[in-house]
C-alpha cells in the first residue's frame, strides 16, 4: 500500500526546493523537499515537512531558523544531491548564508528565509511551520517541478 499511495500522491504536480538550515555547531544542512506550501499571507506563514529519517532530521527538530530555496529548472542535480548524496553536499553547490546564517542556494528561482513558528508531529513526518521575515525572487522564471516519478518545467511566467 504505501508504494501505490506515494504513486497516487506523485500523480500530483509540485515544485521542487531544498530546505537548509545550520547545526546547533554552524554546519550547513539540507535536504531536498516538495512538501512545501505556502499558508498565509498575514502573517507570512509557510510550511515543510521534514521526514523523521532524515540524517539531518535533528538539526530541523531543534532549529530556530530554517530557508526555503526554491529550485530552477536547471538545478535537477542540486535536487539529486540533497536528495540522495551522502557527502557533503554545500560543497559541491555555490551558496551565501542568509542575514542570519542560513544557507541559500546559488541561481535559485526565489528563496524563503524564515523563523520557526511552530512543529507540530505528523505521522513519520513533521510539519515545520516557519514565519517568512525575507524573500527573494530571482529573474529565473521556470522552477524545477516533479510529478509521476520525475522531473519535468512548467511553463514560464511572471
Amino acid at each position: 500500500m504505501p508504494a501505490a499511495l506515494r504513486r497516487a500522491f506523485g500523480v500530483y504536480p509540485t515544485g521542487v526546493t531544498v530546505i537548509t538550515t545550520v547545526t546547533e555547531q554552524g554546519a550547513p544542512v539540507g535536504f531536498t523537499a516538495n512538501s512545501f506550501t505556502s499558508v498565509s499571507l498575514d502573517p507570512p506563514l509557510l510550511l515543510v515537512c521534514p521526514s523523521l529519517s532524515l540524517g539531518c532530521y535533528p538539526a530541523f527538530s531543534a532549529c530556530a531558523r530554517f530557508a526555503v530555496n526554491v529550485l530552477a529548472e536547471d538545478q535537477r542535480d542540486i535536487a539529486d544531491r540533497f536528495a540522495s548524496f551522502r557527502g557533503d553536499r554545500f560543497a559541491m553547490a555555490g551558496w551565501t548564508p542568509d542575514d542570519r546564517g542560513i544557507p541559500i542556494l546559488d541561481g535559485v528561482a526565489a528563496h524563503f528565509s524564515c523563523a520557526v513558528h511552530d512543529r507540530y508531529p505528523a505521522g513519520d513526518h513533521m510539519i515545520l511551520l516557519g514565519r517568512v521575515d525575507a524573500w527573494r525572487r530571482s529573474d529565473q522564471d521556470r522552477p524545477l517541478a516533479f510529478a509521476a516519478g520525475s522531473y519535468t518545467t512548467l511553463p514560464a511566467h511572471r
